[in-house]
This record gives structure tokens, C-alpha cells and sequence, in this order.
């Protein structure tokens, strides 16, 4: 998994972890919904270079790992997944439609978190031992 990435003048490793709430925190996530919530995001996602690493559901939301680009923005490509599931889902998932009554299927928020590399005190430390010897 730690696997460095590379580009014509760059090398980097760009791990994330989403989070995405149903609105109202509804209880509409199953099998069937989750997976195509997930096929929709990867096809989303290869066109903005990103590429889905895991997927799990609870009933409200879902857990996604995902690796990036550095030219890859990330919140264009979130609004973008949100937007097309959302209607994609309601629309091929009618029975969303009795719990969910407004218009979306997700919260506005989300939760991202960079993920992947050495903890961040390692980081600290190799950083600050730099121009020592």
C-alpha cells in the first residue's frame, strides 16, 4: 500500500479517508445502495485521477480510502460524487425517497482525513535532525 506514485516531475503519496452522512442521518445504506454509491465513485473518480482503495458502509454513512494526484481537487471531486450519487440513487432507489423527502441523499459536511506514511512525529523528527551530522 505504500507504493510511491509518480507523475512526469513529481513522486508522492496521497492517501485520504472520507466520510460521507446521509442526510438527517437516515438509515437508508444497504448491500445493493452501497455498491452502486461505490461503482458511481469510481467512475467519477477517474476523471480526476483518483483511485477508490476501500469501501465499507454502516446504515448512515460510508468509510472510503482513496489515493489522489497532487493536481487533484479533492472538494470538486467531492461535490461532483455527491451531487450525481445522490440523484443517481434516488432515482434508481425509489423507496429513498419515503425517508429522504428534500432533495439530497448526503449531508453537506464530510469528514477527510489524510491518511498513509510515517506518523507525523516521525515527520517532525527526520525534518528537525535535517542539516545535522
Amino acid at each position: 500500500m505504500n507504493n510511491l506514485d509518480y507523475n512526469g516531475h513529481s513522486v508522492y503519496l496521497l492517501y485520504y479517508h472520507l466520510i460521507m452522512v446521509v442526510k438527517y442521518r437516515r438509515k437508508v445504506i444497504d448491500n445493493d445502495i452501497s455498491l452502486r454509491a461505490k461503482e458511481i465513485f469510481s467512475y467519477i473518480a477517474a476523471r480526476y485521477g483518483i483511485e477508490l482503495e476501500e469501501w465499507n458502509h454502516d446504515r448512515d454513512h460510508v468509510h472510503v480510502m482513496f489515493r489522489a494526484q497532487p493536481r487533484t481537487e479533492i472538494s470538486k471531486f467531492i461535490n461532483a460524487y455527491k451531487s450525481a450519487s445522490s440523484r443517481l440513487l434516488k432515482k434508481e432507489h425509489p423507496e429513498i425517497r419515503e425517508k429522504l423527502w428534500k432533495g439530497a441523499f448526503w449531508s453537506q459536511s464530510f469528514c477527510l482525513l489524510t491518511a498513509g506514511g510515517a506518523p507525523i512525529e516521525t515527520i517532525c523528527a527526520y525534518i528537525e535532525g535535517q542539516g545535522e551530522k
